[in-house]
């Protein structure tokens, strides 16, 4: 975009005296009822939400009846709500879960891939030979929570991640109502793995996400699950990222306090249940360490972290660069737009 409309450097990278990078974006701080908060940059400009709105595509999960009828865990329904590092407790989460409706990790229909967020897991599956599959996907978990929707109600289970079939019908008017959108006419894209996503105004995105998180004027059985899966994410935030994963540590120093999901190309999203406030952000650049550092500037900004929260957290806060002897050289850091 022109330099005069480009949304404002949020981010910036130094080295020595001197900003050396910056990442521009663009964040929706929205009440229950809609009014924005705070913002900053185009907020009204739709953006392919990705991963990020995991826990609302895991609502009918539990609105369906799904969730009490395979008698989901905590563990199980935040790994619903995961983009997970595909290390062991999260593999046999998922493979338990679907041997226990009786289906095998072949009804996956996400994709494999090598685990991508923990190192450990990745170096012991090359040395035992082993091969990824559709479990290892950091969606799989997802995916199991929509296979279960499908198969508590008798309807199909191929074909599950195309727009068309009811799972996926029922998430988006799930994200119509949340967002108080029509998604009809949005632009569709499929996400990386293969089920569709919807372009939302991070305005509309962060609306449905500070009803996710304060959902009493929701309908009771929408305000049940949303509570119910807030729930279950707070008492297993491991499940929905992983070691040393930024949601993971967040939730794990922030308790019910702050839920907040990753999605791709720098998009993050996060409920304030306290404060009935959503938060919905994009960096432009698509960095995961801009989306990361920007949204927890937000969250000091508000005061949903404060500094004995700021203190555990560490690196969040501030991310130092070091050299490869270990000296530090320079800090990415929030810009004095974001600072408190």
């Amino acid at each position: 975009m022109p330099e005069d409309t480009a949304n404002p450097v949020l981010i910036e990278v130094t080295r020595g005296d001197m900003v050396e990078s910056t990442h521009r974006g663009r964040v929706a701080v929205v009440d229950t009822a809609g009014k924005v908060a705070l913002h900053w940059g185009d907020i009204e400009s739709r953006v392919y939400p990705r991963s990020a709105i995991k826990a609302i595509q895991a609502l009918p999960l539990v609105e369906s009846g799904a969730a009490d009828a395979f008698r989901l865990s905590n563990k199980e329904l935040a790994i619903a709500c995961a983009s997970h590092s595909g290390e062991p407790r999260h593999i046999a989460t998922v493979r338990t879960w679907l041997d226990r409706m009786g289906l095998s990790e072949s009804d996956l229909k996400c994709g494999p891939h090598w685990p991508r967020h923990h190192q450990q897991t990745l170096h012991d599956m090359i040395r035992a030979g082993e091969t990824p599959g559709d479990a290892h996907n950091n969606c799989s978990g997802k995916h199991t929570g929509m296979l279960a929707t499908a198969h508590h109600l008798g309807e199909p289970l191929s074909g599950y991640t195309k727009p068309t079939h009811p799972v996926q019908q029922r998430i988006l008017g799930t994200l119509e109502a949340l967002c108080g959108l029509g998604l009809s006419d949005a632009p569709r894209g499929t996400d990386g793995c293969s089920v569709p996503t919807w372009g939302i105004p991070l305005s509309n995105m962060a609306l449905a996400f500070a009803r996710l998180g304060a959902p009493d004027d929701l309908p009771p059985v929408r305000a049940g699950a949303a509570k119910r899966i807030r729930k279950a994410v707070a008492a297993e935030p491991f499940m929905v990222a992983g070691t040393d994963r930024y949601c993971t540590t967040l939730m794990d120093v922030a308790g019910d306090t702050v839920f907040v999901k990753t999605g791709a190309e720098g998009v993050f999203c996060a409920a304030l249940p306290e404060y009935g406030l959503g938060i919905a952000l994009k960096c432009d650049d698509g960095a995961t360490r801009g989306s990361q550092l920007m949204l927890t500037a937000v969250l000091r900004r508000i005061g949903a972290i404060d500094e004995d929260m700021a203190a555990q957290l560490d690196t969040l806060v501030t991310i130092p660069l070091n050299n490869c002897n270990g000296a530090l050289v320079g800090m990415v850091r929030p810009s004095t737009l974001l600072s408190f």
